[in-house]
């Protein structure tokens, strides 16, 4: 506490602003609460960003480079004061509380399992000093929890928790403090030795992969090129892997660089089927978040343990195929194109994602805990409770999931969404020489399989037919 210069009667408090996946400064209810006493007075904030193990060693290399970009677009966007500290939050958040005086530490409130668990720790260390841990605000549009069925229980299926999604609302976007005196982390007492450099949470990319402009200001920028140019059409194009009518906005939503309550306000009353559509992927993000708050458990086994208990693959021809699946040489060039899109980008359109998920579960006989732990080893916005139930949903495991029973077909699924085959060519360089949809069937070419490409590693035909079977003989 301390007295503003020129003025012994403006008595300053502090307080610490604990960011974690909110990396932005404006539609922040959280910044709002830190920065201001509950007199209405103004506080200095000390903005902290804590390198937790536990979540970096769960994180691959794009989520974490990504992450840092963030992190230096945040420090630079509040003057270079973000305090960056190594270790565990229950210990170094009280203690960085402890002395700087905070008389308060605010976040945003986070629903996931470890969150919870560790947030209830770092409020049981604070609360031996008297310091309230204040979450206001989260990550979602509408909190986990929040929207249920009259009865106040969870819903299971999307379409009606999109109504009450829809009926219950979401708030206007929080805007921006007008001035925020952020303390100087220099100030802080030398003895912590927490301190650490932004350049030891990123990770090292593989070679040639190039991700999104990280932070704040990008993802601004990002958003308003989507809405301007393509929103309109998002209903007709967002299935077309082949064209650029997706958002690209689930990196910066999953670190929070931009509110999802921002783009809700952006759109307003949904003006068009685009529009309208847009909002409705928005909501599945709440969705699968809330399930995941109800149902901790379904983060690694399925909502419907009928699926766990499938006869699924292993050995060394299920080694195999699980490496071929990883690298995209699989033989089936849709499939291909997306696990090669994933390893140069760190994304994966999401129409292709569900292709390369009911592939490697229904044509090769594998556990969707496989390819969900895959993805998010490479994916820059790998989202633990939208990547677990969206796997889930392939599965015909999780909520609302698309029936076990149903099989893509990895060629015909190619065709309908790349009907000319320019997504192919764009990610499988062997078939680049290969014109039109032709792209999808290269051992039905005259000349045989282009040099450098595989032959398919499994005859779908055979594989769904097996799937069937097994299905069949575990509901007996």
């Amino acid at each position: 506490m301390q007295a503003r210069p020129g003025g012994h009667c403006a008595v300053v408090t502090t307080s610490l602003l604990w960011f974690r996946r909110d990396l932005r400064t404006s539609d922040h209810p959280a910044l709002l609460a830190a920065a201001t006493a509950p007199n209405g007075s103004s506080r200095d904030v000390l903005g902290v960003f804590v390198a937790d193990d536990q979540l970096l060693q769960a994180a691959g290399s794009p989520r974490r480079h990504f992450l840092a970009g963030s992190l230096r677009a945040l420090s630079s966007s509040i003057n270079g004061r973000l305090l960056i500290v190594h270790g565990r939050p229950e210990t170094v958040i009280p203690r960085l509380a402890k002395q700087i005086g905070a008389d308060s530490v605010h976040l945003s409130a986070d629903y996931g399992p470890y969150g919870r668990a560790r947030d209830a720790r770092v409020e049981q260390a604070l609360h031996q000093s008297d310091v309230p841990l204040v979450a206001t605000g989260s990550s979602y549009a509408i909190a986990p929890g929040r929207v249920n069925k009259p009865d106040g229980k969870p819903y299971a299926v999307f379409t009606p928790f999109y109504r009450g999604w829809t009926a219950h609302g979401w708030r206007k976007p929080a805007g921006s403090a007008a001035t925020v005196s952020w303390l100087d982390p220099t100030g802080v007492d030398g003895s912590v030795d927490l301190d650490i450099d932004i350049s030891q949470i990123s990770a090292a990319l593989p070679a040639d992969m190039v991700l999104p402009e990280p932070g704040e200001q990008a993802a601004t920028d990002t958003w308003r090129e989507f809405r301007d140019r393509a929103v309109a059409d998002y209903d007709d194009q967002r299935n077309r892997p082949d064209r650029p009518g997706t958002s690209h906005m689930s990196a910066y939503l999953k670190w929070g660089c931009i509110h999802p309550r921002t783009l809700l306000a952006d759109l307003g009353a949904p003006r068009s089927p685009g529009a309208a559509s847009y909002q409705r992927e928005l909501a599945f993000r709440d969705f699968y978040a809330d399930i995941l708050f109800h149902r901790p458990e379904t983060l690694t086994r399925s909502a419907d343990p009928i699926i766990d208990a499938l006869d699924w693959d292993s050995g060394q021809q299920a080694d195999e195929r699980l490496r071929a699946w990883k690298t995209g040489r699989t033989g089936f060039p849709y499939i291909d194109a997306g696990m090669r899109q994933l390893l140069a980008e760190g994304w994966i359109h999401n129409r292709v994602r569900m292709g390369v998920a009911s592939f490697l579960i229904k044509d090769l006989h594998l556990p969707w805990q496989l390819g969900a732990a895959h993805f998010m080893d490479h994916l820059v916005d790998g989202d633990i409770a939208s990547n677990t139930h969206g796997w889930q949903w392939v599965a015909g495991a999780g909520a609302q999931a698309s029936p076990y029973y149903r099989v893509f077909n990895p060629t015909g699924q190619g065709e309908k969404f790349d009907p000319d085959g320019d997504y192919v060519r764009r990610y499988v360089p062997e078939l680049r020489g290969v014109a039109g949809r032709a792209v999808h069937r290269p051992a039905e070419l005259t000349n045989g399989i282009p040099d450098g490409y595989t032959a398919p590693i499994v005859d779908h035909a055979t594989e769904r037919f097996e799937t069937l079977r097994r299905w069949q003989e575990r509901r007996r």
